[in-house]
């Protein structure tokens, strides 16, 4: 059976919303669950929950916090949570690992830990968004800010695969996010990484503008991670702001009021389609391990999607998958 271990005190509202999300994916897949972290608050929350036998728990006496330097904090804190759970997985006690802690500390953690896939240069964050016809897959998402070309052909490869293997697309459509459609827009790292990645073994389209993105037209979007966590802290405060907006306009009035009451369940569903909740984790590609980064706001429902998302990717075997491509042009 896979076994995940899970950062328990990861998170702003951790442990009780992970434990809560641990116990709702426990009982809804054939997964054990090791939650790493104070075993004693740990278990007072399980016990309330009627958790199943298959979540244990893992001794962690120290807290990574948000704010924290993840480089000073992993010197100093050798005992943290993330670091206890990340080497469960280097010791072989557990398939791979999901935190919704500091983003910093979870990816020095795993590279130090758990290391690198041989060949990959640096390994990147991947971020999955709605579109108007299901959903597309962005990375880099902000670990690597300075990227070489052979870097995003990389991105290219991974994303291709995590996207066939995890997310079930067939043959999916990678795009290069660029100022232009055409081959010669862009700046020095976009025009030498079209070659490269369009001789690279995926199905790659082109230049892809940021107004295509969520259009439905691309299932991966390869980008720096500069780039790449612009658009990701951008689209958070759009989709967030029009959900407010909306808020205050049908308020304003009785008429206004009454529609909204008739638009409650095209509002519920427009909101479930922006909510972080319904997307999982953002894996961790690149690394010797399966590893998922939880939203550091997630609560139970994002938990239990990011384990979801965690478990089908060490039931496609992701890590052996990517090591067997030719991930050098």
């Amino acid at each position: 059976m896979i076994r995940l271990a899970i950062d328990a005190m990861g998170g702003d509202h951790a442990p009780t919303e992970v434990v809560k999300g641990a116990v709702r994916a426990a009982k809804e897949l054939p997964i054990e669950i090791i939650l790493v972290g104070d075993e004693a608050r740990i278990k007072k929350e399980l016990k309330a929950l009627h958790a199943p036998a298959t979540i244990t728990t893992a001794k962690a006496t120290q807290v990574i916090g948000m704010n924290e330097s993840p480089m000073q904090a992993l010197k100093q804190k050798k005992d943290a949570s993330v670091v206890v759970a990340v080497n469960l997985v280097k010791d072989k006690k557990a398939d791979g690992i999901v935190s919704a802690g500091n983003t910093g500390a979870l990816m020095a953690a795993a590279l130090f830990g758990l290391g690198r896939i041989k060949g990959i240069e640096r390994p990147a964050i991947a971020t999955v968004f709605p579109t108007e016809t299901g959903s597309v897959l962005l990375l880099d998402m902000g670990a690597n800010v300075d990227c070489k070309p052979s870097h995003l052909r990389q991105f290219g490869l991974m994303g291709s695969l995590y996207a066939e293997h995890v997310m079930h697309i067939s043959r999916p459509r990678v795009g290069l996010i660029n100022i232009g459609e055409e081959r010669e827009k862009g700046n020095e790292l976009t025009r030498e990484a079209w070659p490269l990645l369009k001789d690279s073994p995926i199905n790659f389209i082109g230049n892809v503008e940021s107004k295509e993105v969520m259009s439905g037209g691309v299932d991966v979007v390869v980008c720096d991670g500069f780039v790449g966590n612009l658009i990701l802290k951008f689209s958070e405060s759009v989709a967030y702001a029009i959900i407010n907006m909306l808020k205050k306009e049908l308020k304003k009035s009785f008429t206004s009021k009454l529609g909204a009451f008739m638009m409650m369940p095209a509002l519920s569903s427009f909101r479930k389609s922006v909510d972080y909740n319904e997307f999982g984790g953002a894996p961790l590609l690149g690394l010797n391990g399966v590893c998922f980064k939880a939203h550091g706001r997630a609560k139970s429902q994002a938990i239990a999607s990011a384990i979801r998302e965690a478990y089908e990717a060490v039931r496609e075997n992701l890590v052996d998958v990517i090591s067997k491509v030719e991930v050098h042009a």
